[in-house]
């Protein structure tokens, strides 16, 4: 599998789509974990989330290409406060929804270990006035 991204090791956009849709239902039914997604979502959150990841983990710029870029999504998640206890709940379910959706071994790891780093990133802009700049980098895997 040398030279393959974490992308191609996970099985493509398919598998990322399945990941996202079980996390938000694991996430949907836990009641510390559904806190965000009480208050209204995009219509395409899956989908958006699946070309996100998939961007990030190497494959095609799905995400930059037909919906923002890395300022966008941090602005989304900006203004929150710090929030220890909901991404932690809500990063054992990812854990969980890459485990049950059968993810290769060393895949699903690093899909896992990138997903909380990225996670612990959206805290930089906690803050309730925080300022996203523009034109920040990808947070690619």
């Amino acid at each position: 599998m040398a030279g393959t991204t974490l992308y191609e090791q996970i099985g493509g956009f398919d598998q990322v789509l399945a990941l996202c849709r079980r996390w938000h239902g694991l996430c949907i039914a836990d009641p510390l974990a559904g806190h965000p997604f009480e208050h209204g979502m995009h219509a395409q959150h899956d989908e958006r989330l699946a070309a996100y990841l998939s961007e990030a983990w190497g494959g095609p710029a799905l995400y930059s290409a037909g919906y923002g870029d890395e300022s966008q999504v941090q602005r989304v998640h900006a203004g929150n406060g710090i929030h220890v206890e909901l991404d932690e709940a809500c990063l054992i379910l990812f854990d969980k929804a890459v485990d049950e959706t059968g993810m290769p071994t060393d895949g699903a790891a690093k899909a896992k270990a990138y997903f909380r780093r990225a996670t612990e990133e959206m805290n930089r802009f906690e803050a309730q006035d925080a300022v996203v700049p523009e034109g920040l980098p990808f947070n690619y895997a």
